[in-house]
């Protein structure tokens, strides 16, 4: 009889046990799931910092606009993820405004890290211990099992994150898994550790490169082959940025130096046109100026999207706007080919047609307009055929090829293709030959006709000259193609 009931004792005493244990299990899990977060300032990105139960410990870094990086960073039953997200404009400012801005950033991302690493573990502690003992107090009412709930899952959360903290293995860094875009698109990234070693010396080069540019433009003011008169307008037309974040820095400082009125983007300023490129035209808030852009062929709806979301864009998808004192009308690619698999799926009869169909559509709009329309704007130079005789000037990109010519013999059309003003993007760094950056600054006189264009070619990687060409507006225009630039997967 004692023994049964000495043996009744310890069941229900290991039931209790087990029911706390459960609870604190349980109450970790929703409040970690419902609060096990904090947002950090990790180098110029803000970031958010959480942490989840997993069988195995590992980190995941998720970075636009590359994707997501898998670390084996530590052992036990805890996931920390990294989720960097949109650019702070101050800092980006900061960094573009400092010689030794990004030295600095550099060194200081690791206490950014470790500063929010601290903030989430008490947070991740408080709101695990906090959820327990609210749900224990809703299925105990009673203070003892309540107060042990919260204690065990005090002691889980505390034990899971001393192990990780114990067993942290810095070389991780050096083995990453990639997920999401870096698996879709591997031709992207290609050897990750020469495009980094290549950036890293680009990165070494930009005061340099944007000196030079300020230098070119104090020249070129001077010169007496033609002055900009009262009332020129400036316009910067840029095109295949590519994600290339060097191009920002160059483009503010003609921005600047040449008092541009406005900047037009014909379109491919990201790669694949992915949620996490999108991040990447922040930078075009940072400009002061309105920034025209149409959407290219490695440009998703989302990417429009985020680039409407700037309050100094102006995004024209069949539409004709005012910008500047000039008019200008723009249609977006009706293709979406970021890569080779889906560049395929038309012959190249049927992509003319569809392209030629789309460039008719705008120059509809243009007439309908019932005003001039000085600026056409088209990504691919074989939309730009219907627009022959309705507007003055039709630029475009795609190309990776700077190329200006009649449109049409005998009609007073100039189609001014752009080469690529990123560089061809990250693949730009994969050459053996640097691969510049090719930008071009057009004046339109008081009549809103334009006078005259300097094209400008800033050095690629490690390499910091810049050249330009003046151009001025005759009665005739000869074709003037500089060598073909790697153009991108479906380009």
């Amino acid at each position: 009889m004692v023994r049964r009931l000495f043996t009744g004792r310890r069941a229900r005493r290991a039931g209790s046990v087990l029911a706390v244990l459960a609870v604190a299990v349980t109450g970790v899990a929703l409040g970690l799931l419902l609060a096990g977060r904090v947002n950090a300032d990790i180098g110029p990105f803000r970031a958010e910092l959480s942490v989840g139960p997993s069988l195995t410990g590992e980190t995941t870094v998720n970075i636009p606009p590359l994707g997501s990086l898998i670390l084996d960073t530590h052992q036990g039953p805890s996931q920390l993820t990294v989720e960097l997200g949109e650019l702070d404009q101050g800092r980006v400012e900061a960094l573009i405004d400092d010689p030794t801005g990004i030295t600095r950033a550099t060194q200081s991302v690791v206490g950014d890290v470790q500063r929010g690493l601290m903030r989430l573990g008490f947070r991740a502690a408080a709101v695990s211990m906090l959820a327990a003992m609210i749900l224990a107090a809703l299925i105990y009412r009673r203070a003892r099992p309540v107060a042990a709930s919260g204690l065990t899952a005090l002691a889980l959360v505390l034990g899971a994150l001393g192990v990780g903290a114990l067993t942290v293995r810095p070389q991780s860094i050096e083995e990453p898994r990639y997920e999401g875009l870096l698996v879709n698109a591997p031709a992207l990234i290609g050897d990750v550790q020469k495009i980094a070693s290549d950036y890293n010396k680009y990165a070494e080069q930009l005061q340099r490169l944007v000196g030079n540019v300020s230098r070119i433009y104090a020249t070129v003011s001077t010169l007496p082959v033609y002055e900009p008169q009262e009332g020129t307008t400036r316009i910067l037309h840029v095109s295949d940025l590519h994600l290339n974040p060097a191009a920002w820095p160059v483009i503010r400082t003609i921005v600047e130096q040449y008092r541009i009125d406005a900047v037009i983007d014909t379109g491919d300023i990201t790669d694949w046109g992915s949620e996490p490129e999108a991040s990447y035209v922040a930078s075009i808030g940072l400009l002061g100026v309105p920034y025209v852009y149409i959407r290219g062929n490695h440009d998703s709806t989302p990417t429009q999207a985020a680039v409407a979301g700037q309050e100094n864009a102006v995004v024209l998808d069949n539409q004709v706007a005012d910008v500047a004192g000039l008019t200008v009308a723009g249609i977006g690619d009706p293709r979406f080919t970021p890569d080779k698999e889906t560049a395929g799926r038309e012959t190249t009869e049927e992509e003319q047609a569809r392209l030629a169909a789309t460039g008719a559509r705008l120059d509809a709009t243009v007439e309908a307009a019932g005003r001039p329309v000085q600026i056409g704007l088209v990504h691919d130079p074989k939309m730009a055929g219907p627009l022959a005789g309705d507007v003055a000037v039709v630029l475009a990109g795609h190309t990776h090829n700077r190329e200006v010519r009649e449109l049409e013999p005998g009609l007073p059309t100039l189609l001014m293709t752009q080469g690529s003003s990123g560089g061809a993007g990250l693949r730009g760094l994969e050459s053996e030959e640097p691969v510049p950056l090719a930008l071009s600054v057009l004046y339109f006189d008081e009549t809103k006709a334009l006078q005259a264009y300097d094209d400008i070619r800033v050095g690629g990687t490690g390499q910091s000259q810049v050249t330009l060409e003046r151009h001025l507006i005759g009665d005739t225009v000869e074709p003037r193609p500089t060598p073909a630039l790697p153009s991108p997967t479906g380009s």
